[in-house]
């Protein structure tokens, strides 16, 4: 049951408020006023505890330069840590970042050289391969359970990086600790250094338990965890993240990196905000809101296998992004994109996006009524493609 001080039925209009999934979503699927599914934010308000937070600290008047490293920020995350995952991270090891894939895209320029191989787990969050190819790095795709695979491209000589997803984007898994320890014990035997980007895992779905990072870099070696209260609390437009690093050395050269070469140590005040509230004040929703997204994912459950019943889909392990196999129906890639656009109305991420033809990510982050709505544009965009290839030209 969803916590009665909590409305996730109520929609928000985000139109004109330079919304990416809502405003520009023309800029992807090429025609304007789709429904959208896509980009991975949520239509919810945030906590109402940090937009009190947020309100109040408006209120001061004063939006000056601020700092990240004292106590109240590091702290929170030290306790959220230990309460919500139950973990010790010490607070020395914590960096700032203005966004995870700054970091990962610093960590890359401090842990392998131009041309050296970065493995990804295969389909894979669509960042991560301009990142490695804009750092002239090169993407070495694993499928995401092709261990005999992963060992081969960690062996390569000049293999540098393991660049993690964990929980993974889009697939939703959630690493069990005995994967996570192999994972470990593989880059520990061939010198490869891990980058966890960790931002989905506020939102495991239990049973399943997130594992941070800083568990399994006992084994040795560089890792480092890359994260946001951003992506659990629905506070992305505030900027900001933070980082876990292992080893000095490099969280020194990491933070001189970041103020001498780049000048962004300045944090910006508001996410500092966002994020102390949240780890303090936000559990009670983050625990609402997890109810609620499992009642999304079981409902897009419940349709697509009522509707194709040989599909067997089953929901993801974490978030709120449903990655659907689509090839047991038979159905064109094309022609079901088009059947979205043109005919439903709806924009719908396609797999190619993350480089796995046939599938699709449906973003049910949103009121239930309009993952209704995805859900049964879905279905009937299914079904018309299937018509038409029985009917014939």
């Amino acid at each position: 049951m969803e916590h009665p001080s909590y409305d996730f039925d109520t929609p928000v209009d985000r139109h004109g408020t330079w919304c990416t999934q809502w405003d520009y979503v023309e800029d992807r699927f090429g025609v304007p006023d789709l429904l959208p599914f896509t980009i991975s934010d949520m239509d919810f308000e945030t906590a109402p505890e940090i937009l009190s937070a947020l309100r109040g600290r408006l209120d001061h008047g004063v939006l000056g330069y601020s700092r990240w490293r004292q106590d109240d920020f590091l702290s929170a995350i030290v306790d959220w840590y230990g309460t919500r995952h139950a973990t010790e991270v010490a607070p020395e090891s914590i960096v700032y970042g203005p966004s995870v894939i700054y970091q990962i895209a610093r960590l890359l320029r401090l842990w392998s050289q131009p041309g050296d191989g970065v493995v990804v787990h295969t389909p894979a969050y669509d960042a991560f391969p301009k990142a490695v190819a804009a750092n002239e790095r090169r993407l070495l795709g694993c499928p995401l359970d092709d261990w005999t695979e992963l060992e081969r491209l960690l062996a390569l000589p000049d293999t540098s990086v393991l660049l993690l997803c964990s929980p993974h984007n889009p697939t939703g898994h959630v690493w069990t600790e005995a994967e996570l320890n192999r994972i470990a014990e593989l880059c520990a035997r061939y010198g490869v250094a891990v980058i966890s980007d960790e931002i989905h895992s506020d939102l495991a779905h239990p049973p399943h338990v997130h594992r941070p990072w800083v568990l399994h870099g006992a084994r040795g070696g560089r890792w480092a965890i890359v994260t946001s209260a951003s992506k659990s609390f629905n506070i992305p437009a505030l900027t900001g993240s933070y980082g876990i690093i292992g080893d000095p050395a490099t969280h020194d050269a990491y933070l001189r990196h970041l103020k001498e070469a780049d000048g962004l140590s300045s944090p910006a005040v508001l996410s500092l905000v966002g994020h102390i509230t949240a780890y303090r004040e936000g559990a009670p929703w983050l625990e609402a809101l997890g109810t609620y997204l499992r009642g999304n994912l079981q409902l897009v459950a419940d349709r697509l296998n009522t509707a194709f019943p040989t599909l067997h889909w089953t929901p993801p392990e974490a978030g709120y992004l449903a990655w659907i196999d689509v090839r047991p129906l038979g159905v064109d890639d094309e022609a079901l994109q088009r059947e979205l656009i043109e005919t439903q109305k709806v924009a719908i991420m396609p797999g190619t996006a993350y480089g796995s033809p046939g599938h699709l990510r449906l973003n049910v982050g949103c009121p239930r009524a309009k993952a209704e709505r995805g859900t049964t544009a879905l279905v009937e965009a299914v079904r018309a493609v299937q018509r038409a290839v029985a009917t014939g030209p």
